[in-house]
């Protein structure tokens, strides 16, 4: 069986770190990896991650190197090439057993990682489950019509499910990190993005709008404002186009010189274009013609962004920006944006008793949702605007 601890690792140890697949999930670990170089300034830190993610990694100051992979390329195809770089320590972020077996057909001599099914044989340290991990779970449909039931026949019988600020995902990598002796202490995800690429981004998608004789030039100092109505994870993520639309329409008659800039992928192209048609306001449809560190630098540009809880809300509040989010089906005391309790972003959730249910489509009639109106959401992104 593993060790439950790793042996001493070298100041000038090279580690490599076994990244997560999923865009919102790697930007939670960045606390991790900077707590990691500041534990290991000497070492040579190398992070493998699949190759859709690696232009978030681009210029990262907490890493030396990163290695892609492809969704083709096979665990042994993996292990085979990282055995060349020599690693002495591999730290597995994801708790797949696919990634352990990668670095211990590497034959990286040290892997650490989270425990598991099919996992525990490839690790030479076991990290025990960290003091205030929340297991998450879907509800069942027949649950979630219990709890509605009982919230009917007693108000104080049910309510939603609260957690800690312990909780958050954050702190399940940098519990990882501290196995190897890094501080656990949390700090606000973070990425880079140069002066150079702004300019750029500026120059390709929003110098018609700064042009002498256009709509917005002589309104005064444009205030660029993201709207992200899309989500992979499903539906019961995504709050309404309608709301959407009516959030821009209002704040944009409270701000006649502001510019929304629809985000998404080229599968949400109709979602954002009727949006835009919706909301009868300046709209500047985005969606599929961004690359993601384009996507990256216009979301450093907003000043505040929209959004469901997908992977470009932690994007923005990892690059600085302000955002607003209403919460359905997901947890923002596990997945939220930023540092947990960070006051520029905010939060909001209905009062439903099922939320948060961690399923992809609603059973019922979607009152997580539905259940957050158009006047707080557009209220709180004024607030972040007055604040500036």
């Amino acid at each position: 069986m593993p060790n439950l601890l790793p042996s001493s690792i070298p100041v000038d140890a090279r580690i490599l770190v076994r990244g997560v697949n999923w865009l919102g999930d790697a930007v939670m670990t960045t606390p991790a990896l900077q707590r990691l170089r500041e534990r290991f300034p000497r070492a040579h830190i190398a992070l493998l991650t699949h190759e859709k993610l690696a232009d978030v990694w681009l210029r990262h100051p907490s890493l030396d190197a990163l290695i892609t992979v492809t969704g083709k390329e096979s665990a042994w195809s993996v292990g085979r090439r990282l055995r060349t770089a020599a690693f002495t320590t591999a730290l597995v972020l994801p708790n797949s057993p696919r990634s352990a077996l990668e670095v211990w057909l590497a034959g990286i001599p040290q892997r650490i990682g989270y425990g598991g099914p099919w996992r525990n044989w490839f690790l030479t340290c076991l990290v025990p489950t960290r003091p205030g991990h929340a297991r998450t779970r879907k509800r069942s449909a027949r649950e979630i019509r219990k709890l509605i039931h009982s919230r009917a026949d007693d108000a104080h019988h049910a309510s939603p499910i609260q957690h800690p600020l312990a909780s958050h995902q954050i702190h399940q990598y940098l519990h990882l990190t501290a196995a190897l002796g890094a501080n656990p202490e949390p700090l606000a995800p973070k990425l880079e993005i140069t002066a150079t690429e702004l300019q750029q981004v500026e120059h390709r998608f929003l110098s018609d709008s700064r042009r002498p004789g256009s709509d917005h030039a002589s309104a005064g100092p444009l205030i660029l404002a993201g709207l992200n109505p899309g989500a992979r994870y499903g539906p019961a993520k995504r709050w309404s186009a309608e709301n959407f639309a009516a959030v821009a329409r209002q704040v944009s008659r409270r701000l006649n010189h502001c510019l929304w800039l629809e985000f998404g992928g080229p599968t949400d192209w109709k979602l954002t274009e009727d949006i835009a048609r919706l909301a009868g306001v300046g709209v500047c449809n985005l969606a599929g013609k961004t690359s993601l560190r384009e996507l990256m630098a216009l979301l450093k540009l907003c000043r505040v962004v929209l959004t469901n809880d997908t992977g470009p809300m932690h994007l923005a509040a990892a690059l600085g920006t302000p955002v607003v989010v209403p919460f359905g089906s997901t947890s923002p005391d596990l997945t939220g944006p930023g540092l947990p309790g960070d006051s520029r972003h905010h939060l909001l959730k209905s009062d439903a008793p099922c939320a948060p249910c961690f399923r992809r489509t609603c059973p019922i009639d979607f009152r997580c949702m539905t259940g957050i109106g158009v006047e707080p959401v557009a209220n709180a992104i004024l607030q972040v605007l007055s604040s500036q």
